[in-house]
């Protein structure tokens, strides 16, 4: 069962990565589309199909299932796991002020512009480095 869980959970962190890297892009795009025009709504159905049907429940599936699997391998006293752990929950905080955006723009109410969603659209990058490292090196 442990190795099919970690599969699983494996499949979800691709597939809530790939979600997580490519909304902020829509956004960088969105940004020159003028509220209420043809381009501007097609995004917000991109964005908002993206956000429900696959990067809210590929993070709903790495959650439940990376924590059975933290406690199965009981990796709970890990020192490795905390770092990992809170770089998850750094993680899961750029997927809310992602929410948070798609909200937004779906209201025609975005005041960003293209270099904050340029520059949000390295964090999940940097997380995800940070996590993978934490997981098959074990440095501590």
């Amino acid at each position: 069962m442990y190795e099919w869980a970690k599969a699983l959970h494996v499949i979800a962190v691709i597939a809530w990565m790939a979600g997580m890297l490519y909304l902020p892009r829509l956004f960088v795009y969105h940004v020159d589309a003028p509220p209420g025009s043809q381009q501007s709504e097609t995004f917000k159905i991109m964005e908002r199909r993206l956000l429900k049907a696959i990067i809210n429940p590929a993070m709903v599936v790495t959650w439940v299932v990376g924590l059975y699997l933290a406690w199965a391998g009981q990796w709970f006293s890990a020192p490795w796991f905390h770092g990992k752990l809170a770089m998850v929950l750094a993680m899961s905080a750029v997927h809310g002020i992602l929410t948070a955006r798609v909200r937004e723009f779906a209201e025609d109410r975005n005041t960003r512009s293209t270099k904050y969603y340029r520059i949000i659209n390295e964090v999940p990058t940097v997380l995800m480095i940070g996590i993978v490292i934490l997981v098959i090196v074990k440095p501590f």
